[in-house]
């Protein structure tokens, strides 16, 4: 299969969590509130901005869910695409989030240990996915025409996309972004030790390679610095060091100054994206508004605002965001498809049965590979390296 191609600018899927097994833990602030021991709202919002990239590729967004649906999305739901459109952004969103939770997870951590932790979180599900859906897209019956097997094998490493291959995962673009960014991260700042100091400086040397690098236009740089999604990286890691202390001026000029920039790359690219398979002529104040509210969210988290938000459930939904969203794109192909066109059922009942299916086996994927295989891979990396 030739999986969709991401728009200019969009997202085909959704940034994985970037949280240690134990999940995200609330670090002693200097001006802040006593800490508790997890990060529920953050947990929260990261589903919700995985509920966002699914609405998106549901229902605000044409190419393969068109021939799913037996129409466009713009047919299925008249009022509701142009809204569900703007769901891509779920991806900045959770580029911020993963900003805060890498520095977070960093911070007094060995290369070693920084190592094994995120390959350990990233990889079990990631394999799991790949094969399920490779499987899946083999069978007669599913329409969907597979990858080859040689760019089925290579997914699995997770450099099918510098290499130019066909990708089983089309939200597998946003995890080669997450790699970049642990990789500059372990190397510039872990490798070294993390200090308030040299997250600081990383955070501005980052924030002008990458401005220069866009200026420049040499595709190596912008590989290496990302310009367009540094922004979302550095304002979650200004957050953290908020977190860390609110008085601290230069975090949050590193927030104000990513803030800006974030906004500006979402309405370059999201305004009116390049693919045929995007809904153009998104308004630039809406596109503001989301990256805006993105940012405001972590910050409150940041800030101990949302300490209140403590309910024991969010921590399942914060571990159900990674398998749903590895699965939850092609695999809702399949799943609407049969549903609407085979079996008749309505738009949204269609579209609330797909999410729902989707979150039952991200569950099963949580269940007996994370939970199993993280820790066996953790502790390989570990007495291996």
């Amino acid at each position: 299969m030739t999986t969709a191609q991401q728009d200019t600018g969009t997202a085909s899927g959704l940034v994985p969590p970037t949280r240690d097994p134990s999940g995200p833990h609330i670090r002693r602030s200097a001006a802040g509130p006593e800490p508790k021991t997890r990060l529920r709202a953050l947990d929260g919002l990261r589903l919700l901005a995985a509920l966002m990239v699914a609405g998106y590729h549901y229902g605000g967004r044409g190419g393969e869910i068109t021939e799913a649906w037996g129409s466009s999305a713009a047919v299925q739901f008249p009022t509701a695409h142009v809204w569900l459109a703007y769901g891509c952004l779920g991806v900045q969103i959770f580029f911020v989030i993963s900003g805060f939770v890498i520095c977070l997870s960093g911070w007094g951590r060995t290369p070693l240990a920084f190592f094994a932790s995120r390959a350990s979180r990233l990889m079990p599900a990631y394999w799991a996915a790949v094969v399920l859906v490779t499987l899946v897209f083999a069978l007669p019956m599913v329409a969907y025409q597979a990858v080859s097997p040689s760019d089925a094998l290579l997914n699995l490493t997770l450099l099918q996309q510098p290499l130019g291959a066909d990708r089983v995962l089309g939200v597998c673009w946003t995890l080669w972004a997450e790699v970049r960014f642990y990789a500059l991260f372990a190397l510039c700042v872990v490798l070294p030790g993390v200090n308030r100091r040299r997250v600081v400086l990383f955070c501005a040397v980052w924030t002008l390679a990458a401005a220069l690098a866009q200026a420049s236009d040499e595709p190596f740089l912008d590989v290496l610095l990302m310009p367009q999604y540094a922004p979302y990286f550095i304002g979650g890691i200004g957050l953290y060091l908020v977190h860390r202390d609110r008085r601290d001026a230069l975090a949050w000029g590193i927030v104000g100054v990513s803030w800006l920039l974030g906004q500006h790359h979402a309405v370059a690219e999201l305004w009116r994206p390049d693919s045929p398979d995007a809904f153009s002529y998104r308004s630039s104040a809406v596109i503001i508004l989301i990256v805006t509210v993105g940012f405001a969210a972590v910050g409150a988290v940041a800030l101990g605002a949302l300490n209140r938000i403590d309910w024991p459930w969010l921590t399942v939904a914060g571990a159900l965001t990674y398998p749903f969203y590895l699965v939850h794109e092609h695999l809702g192909w399949v799943v609407v498809g049969w549903l609407h066109r085979g079996l008749g059922v309505p738009s949204w009942a269609t579209f609330l049965l797909t999410l729902a299916a989707m979150l039952a086996l991200a569950w099963l994927l949580h269940r007996f590979v994370e939970q199993r295989f993280t820790p066996l891979l953790r502790n390989a990396l570990t007495k291996g390296l």
